[in-house]
């Protein structure tokens, strides 16, 4: 049975700015403030997956998620009509509104952790959509996240849905940021590897193991073939929030800076008992310091397996114009491993919140029958890019500032291009201000 690799995207909402809502993402704190451009973060994302999909691969997609959220300022003690609601929490506690706002479901690394069926117990893809509980703006994504998964993964008969875990951050879970699978092949049984943390001097530790070991559980994995490690305390303060900004897995890859585990030999020692097929290709720090890699992002690159059997890293421009980052992945692509291709993505609106490449997509192993029994509105080809630009174009704006998010106008704007897109992708009445 064959299965491809299908890298879905988060297609970056119409409410996209910089209102540094995430503790410990330096980009994020950095930009505060400043006028994004939504209609361009939403182009940039169109342009990567079209990228994507012209390396051979499929490309899917899931939907924004409704912003502002009025169900949450509903419950936040806001009344009135929908306009009052905003301008209510605009006056009285415009940092609730902002968090109302955010358009961070654009990075679809966090929307949950996917085991494909080779690796489960009963043979069926089980997806967990992530609590994201350390931070407001993102914990209330998943119920809508997981309506998403439900609605693009539909069939029983392949898909398991799970609920969030409870328990908010004691068992706080940032999705598959912080998880990646090894195998020798798509088809054959992988090795699974979770990343957690434990709080550094500076910035708090998202991902838990105890939340990390559920999800393990709950997708009926293979104990000998899944490996929990800690992530390094200096990758963590160092900017590091999510493990996907220091290393990546993909195949018989990983890659990854000498510095993203606490105990470096002992993590790799395990990783290499459950996969001993696994070729480690690490920046070391005398090259790569950590602080080049949370600026430049470069292992949070998208490493692709192509249908001829080699590899790409889709890389963000901030890659490339790093000197000593672009001399290791020239390094890296002249020596005798599966990485034998580099692609440099502008994706700056993104990076400018904190996200690069791998933050904007779930990857989803699927086989042939599940591919096909998945909701092919969100499997994309030139048509499908093409109207989805045509959208982006009439409904986005190409200036946006925190300010704007006041105005009730924007609201309206904002959930009418969403009430546009259900209609293009004959999704019904999807999002709860529809219903």
């Amino acid at each position: 049975m064959t299965h491809h690799e299908i890298n879905f995207d988060g297609l970056i909402g119409p409410t996209h700015n910089y209102a540094g809502l995430s503790f410990g993402n330096l980009a994020s704190a950095r930009n505060k403030g400043a006028a994004s451009n939504p209609r361009a973060a939403a182009l940039q994302g169109l342009s990567k997956m079209r990228a994507v999909r012209d390396l051979g691969l499929h490309q899917g997609f899931l939907p924004p998620l409704d912003r502002p959220s009025l169900k949450t300022l509903r419950a936040l003690g806001f009344r009135g009509t929908d306009p009052d609601v905003i301008a209510k929490a605009a006056k009285t506690a415009p940092e609730i509104l902002a968090n109302c706002y955010a358009a961070s479901s654009m990075w679809t690394a966090n929307a949950g952790t996917v085991a494909p069926s080779p690796d489960t117990e009963d043979g069926k893809a089980h997806f967990t959509p992530a609590n994201l509980a350390s931070n407001f703006h993102r914990a209330i994504e998943a119920d809508t996240t997981a309506r998403s998964l439900k609605h693009i993964f539909a069939s029983d008969r392949y898909f398991v849905h799970h609920r969030a875990l409870p328990g908010g951050v004691h068992f706080g879970d940032e999705g598959a940021a912080n998880h990646g699978r090894l195998a020798q092949s798509h088809d054959r049984q992988g090795v699974h590897l979770f990343v957690y943390g434990v709080d550094g001097e500076k910035f708090p530790a998202r991902q838990k193991l105890r939340a990390s070991e559920a999800v393990a559980r709950n997708h009926l994995l293979d104990a000998k073939k899944t490996v929990f490690v800690q992530q390094s305390r200096s990758a963590l303060d160092a900017g590091a929030f999510h493990n996907d900004v220091v290393g990546v897995a993909n195949g018989t890859v990983l890659f990854l800076h000498e510095q993203s585990f606490e105990d470096r030999a002992s993590a790799l020692a395990a990783i290499r008992k459950a996969a001993p097929f696994v070729e480690i290709v690490e920046a070391p720090a005398d090259a790569v310091s950590l602080e080049d890699a949370v600026a430049s992002y470069l292992f949070n690159s998208q490493l692709l397996s192509l249908p001829g059997g080699e590899m790409a890293l889709v890389l963000p421009k901030e890659s490339e114009e790093n000197p000593r980052v672009k001399g290791f992945v020239d390094d890296t692509l002249a020596k005798n491993n599966p990485i034998n291709r580099a692609v440099y993505m502008d994706v700056r609106e993104s990076m400018r919140n904190g996200g690069g490449p791998a933050c904007l997509r779930l990857r989803v192993i699927l086989s042939d029958e599940e591919l096909a029994a998945t909701n092919q509105n969100f499997i994309l080809d030139d048509a499908g890019f093409d109207a989805l630009e045509a959208w982006v174009k009439k409904h986005y704006r190409d200036r946006l500032t925190p300010d704007d998010l006041t105005d009730p106008n924007f609201m309206d704007e904002s959930l009418a291009a969403l009430d546009a897109l259900t209609q293009l992708l004959k999704m019904g009445a999807f999002y709860d201000f529809q219903r």
